[in-house]
């Protein structure tokens, strides 16, 4: 079934002539969903709708909102089957990640309803004698929320419902591969009862996003995609002093020490750089190895990788599907031949997928004999490629690890308590894995990085407050 998706503005489904479609990559003759093409007019609507909305939203009882929120939940996670199956099919994800991803965004909104009881303050003596000080947080306005196709669910989960939850209003532009699950997303939160303007999602292209950040009615923005686009949203909105939340990819290192369990060793490192097709922000796609374990290290996981059954998103025994896209999958054979021409050897992958039907297949790719200033162990891949650099120690596998822009996450596997915890404290990234892959993480506790791959507040769990909230303090003599 294809459908044709309309702008979800001010409580009304906006239809216009559909500009794009957008298919299914485990088979490219099938079309998930015809999609409009917004520009500034849908962003000037949308926004407007927004702030009319926000004045009852805000000063509603929390208790509105919390229901809201956990009913959405509620209705995600009771049609996970439907939905998961939609963003297998227009995402690419297996049918068990597609699924998976969906709880996650369910299990989300059920959270943030809790949030929206828990919104407190506190009340302080004041230096000066009876004279009673009070902060209290209090909702910022309209939230221009800029999302990518891979987590097309979960993310504009993420960072709607913390929006929503502490009395904001949003406008929710997703990524172009992926817009019918975000649009399903947006019929459930209509479906539950949020009212005209307080949820907002328009379709378009990047320049309809640079209006949504430059728009004056819009007071924050948050941003999830490359480092390029974010420093762009980031000007843009310190211009003009809107509060500004980025998220920016990683090139996440996985170490793995002489003394690490080998079997465990394997699966993390299969499971943080293949699964989800090696399309996540988490993904270990730079593995460092300290010399005693290397050539064992890799010869398993080479075995595993090429083992690894490459098919429609759909199919059971699919254990990888396909890239988002045409130009995705093409990156990622690009960097395969970057890293060969820099010296780079291929242990196994790096040839096309012969497929049933038509779509954008990568072969699951391990590149061994790599140091670590080629440009594979330095720029995102975002798809099923891992590199391994050989190393003599645990210093130099930290030096490694902390070499780059990038500092979203980083893990180690050892059976070595002082290697864990010193890597822990060290390691320059926002989040650390001991022994679990770099890929996989919580929903209620923060999420982001350090270096260029994060600015600003960080997004989840119970971090989420200080973005879209803002702190007022009161004093009060009596």
């Amino acid at each position: 079934m294809t459908e044709t998706l309309p702008q979800y503005i001010g409580g009304e489904r906006v239809r216009a002539a559909a500009a794009e479609d957008s298919t299914n990559p485990s088979n490219t003759t099938d079309v998930v969903a015809h999609v409009p093409r917004g520009g500034e007019a849908e962003v000037n609507a949308a926004v407007d709708a927004a702030q009319a909305a926000f004045p009852a939203w805000s000063e509603a009882s929390p208790e509105v909102r919390s229901d809201l929120l956990d009913k959405v939940g509620d209705t995600i996670l009771a049609r996970r089957e439907e939905l998961g199956r939609l963003l297998s099919r227009e995402e690419g994800k297996t049918l068990p990640e597609g699924i998976g991803e969906t709880v996650r965004a369910g299990r989300i909104f059920k959270y943030f309803a809790g949030e929206a009881l828990r919104r407190h303050g506190q009340n302080l003596d004041s230096v000066r004698p009876g004279v009673e000080i009070q902060t209290y947080r209090q909702a910022v306005g309209v939230f221009g929320l800029i999302t990518p196709w891979n987590f097309p669910i979960a993310i504009p989960a993420w960072k709607s419902a913390p929006a929503l939850a502490f009395g904001n209003t949003v406008v929710l532009k997703p990524a172009g591969p992926t817009p019918a699950t975000a649009a399903a997303l947006a019929e459930i939160i209509w479906e539950c009862g949020a009212p005209k303007g307080v949820f907002n999602m328009i379709f378009g292209p990047g320049a309809m996003g640079a209006k949504l950040v430059d728009h004056p009615g819009v007071d924050g923005v948050s941003f999830t995609g490359s480092q390029g686009v974010g420093a762009t949203v980031a000007e843009a909105a310190v211009k003009r002093q809107a509060r500004v939340q980025l998220e920016m990819g990683g090139k996440n290192p996985l170490v793995i020490l002489d003394d690490a369990d080998l079997d465990r060793a394997v699966m993390v490192a299969l499971d943080g750089s293949f699964f989800a097709t090696g399309q996540r922000c988490t993904a270990s796609s730079r593995i460092i190895v300290t010399d005693a374990i290397h050539d064992r290290f890799v010869a398993a996981l080479a075995e595993k990788v090429a083992a690894l059954r490459v098919g429609d998103a759909l199919d059971p025994q699919t254990q990888m599907g396909p890239a988002v896209s045409e130009a995705q999958m093409n990156v990622s054979y690009d960097y395969i031949e970057i890293a060969k021409a820099e010296g780079g050897r291929i242990v196994t992958g790096g040839g096309l997928v012969k497929s049933a039907t038509p779509g954008w297949y990568v072969q699951p790719t391990l590149i061994a004999d790599t140091d670590p200033g080629m440009r594979i162990n330095n720029e995102e891949v975002f798809g099923p490629v891992a590199s391994t650099v050989r190393v003599k120690d645990y210093d130099e596998a930290l030096a490694v690890a902390n070499g780059g822009d990038f500092g979203l996450s980083a893990g180690i596997v050892t059976t070595s308590l002082k290697y864990a915890r010193d890597f822990q404290r060290r390691v320059r990234a926002g989040m650390v894995m001991v022994n679990l892959p770099t890929a996989g993480v919580d929903y209620h506790v923060p999420f982001g990085g350090s270096k260029k791959s994060s600015y600003g507040a960080r997004e989840q769990g119970f971090s989420a407050v200080e973005f879209y909230t803002q702190t007022k303090t009161a004093y009060s003599w009596a």
